[in-house]
């Protein structure tokens, strides 16, 4: 009993930290598997992997608020997550009745503060951060909130909710730890409780470290598994880092390296060419890999074609930019966010030809988008 105990807290921890560009895990190499350890991953592997899940977000809220003008500041169009969320904002604003905007940060740090600063040109009624991290843009996110614009993030800070300081009226993701924690499991499950993982982050942003943080937690947690090494490298740099890293970990690592698990599906696509060059088998071939964000056309790709990647834990990004556009609404009606949170969903080969896997995207089959136009009133 007190096992079970202590794996149960391991799952639900997520330490802070990290930020080493390589950083060997302290864990001792495991000898053998826990069965109850194992049977808990491949339970909660059934529940994020099962299709059709109800609508489980608001049903009430203000009417329809008039005449806004949005804007949309994307850390990286490049980047699958932030580009599919600003679409699903801007069909939502086209429902609602409002004007919109969409701003590229072009995937630097300046760039990102150059886009804020042209929306708050703009002179907006609200702007929606889009991945734009709090504490990398806090002093412009403070200098639009003095001037009286209202703002929503998208995958802004390490957990979803309202955010103090800089003051953003709420935070849309799925609980990142949540998300790192079902690619984690499945590592777990897919290898029967032995697999050896290297970690890819971006410590950039915050979301990035507690992703990565709490997947290690879990692998830890696991007494077959092994955190071989986290790997700290910007996504902004992929196309130039990954292939000739890819090629580096394979020459160190050989056959002991099983599993990887990036914080995005990007950095697949930069890994995949490399494992090909290696003579790596596309379907039954080591490592394996799983992303724990955002669920990019490509990485949909991979997993039905069974070449160089087998989950990845989606985003449901239109949804979450609907979630955005009602979150604005419930700001300008002086009402409190919804406080909702959507669950994980991880996409394999078996599940996806359901929930928008057919077109390469995650999107819930729930009917939210009538159940918005209602609260709305349209």
């Amino acid at each position: 009993m007190r096992r079970n105990v202590v794996l149960l807290a391991l799952l639900a921890a997520a330490c802070g930290g990290g930020g080493n560009t390589t950083t060997n895990s302290t864990s001792a190499p495991a000898t053998a598997t826990d069965p109850a350890y194992l049977q808990m991953a491949k339970d909660y592997i059934a529940t994020v992997t099962m299709p059709g899940t109800p609508w489980t977000g608001p049903t009430t809220g203000p009417a329809a608020q008039p005449k806004k003008l949005i804007v949309y500041v994307s850390s990286d169009q490049r980047n699958g997550g932030p580009q599919g969320a600003g679409d699903g904002a801007q069909e939502a604003a086209k429902a609602i009745g409002w004007d919109f905007r969409i701003l590229d940060g072009q995937g630097s740090v300046q760039g990102r503060t150059t886009a804020l600063n042209q929306a708050i040109a703009l002179k907006p009624d609200g702007i929606i951060l889009g991945n734009v991290d709090t504490q990398e843009q806090a002093p412009v996110i403070r200098r639009a909130a003095m001037l009286g614009i209202k703002m929503v993030g998208w995958h802004i800070a390490p957990g979803p909710g309202p955010i103090n300081d800089p003051p953003v009226f709420t935070n849309v993701t799925t609980d990142p730890r949540e998300v790192a924690k079902a690619a984690a499991m499945y590592a777990i499950v897919d290898s029967n409780g032995t697999a050896n993982v290297i970690l890819f982050k971006d410590s950039i942003t915050t979301i990035s470290t507690a992703k990565t943080n709490a997947s290690a937690d879990v692998i830890k947690g696991c007494a077959g598994c092994k955190v071989l090494e986290t790997e700290d490298t910007p996504m902004g740099d992929l196309a130039n880092r990954m292939p000739s890293l890819t090629t580096s970990l394979l020459t160190k690592y050989g056959k002991q390296w099983t599993y990887s698990i990036a914080v995005n599906d990007l950095y697949f696509d930069f890994s995949a060419p490399s494992l090909q060059t290696a003579a790596v088998d596309a379907a039954g071939g080591y490592p394996r890999q799983i992303s724990s964000g955002d669920g990019s056309v490509t990485a949909f790709q991979r997993i039905r074609q069974k070449r160089y990647q087998i989950g990845t834990v989606a985003e449901p990004l239109h949804l979450q930019g609907w979630m955005t556009i009602d979150e604005l609404n419930r700001a300008f009606a002086g009402q409190p966010p919804s406080g909702f949170v959507p669950p994980p969903h991880l996409f394999v080969a078996t599940n996806i030809d359901r929930d928008g896997g057919p077109h390469n995207s995650y999107e819930p089959e729930n009917g939210y988008k009538d159940i918005y136009k209602k609260i709305w009133g349209k």
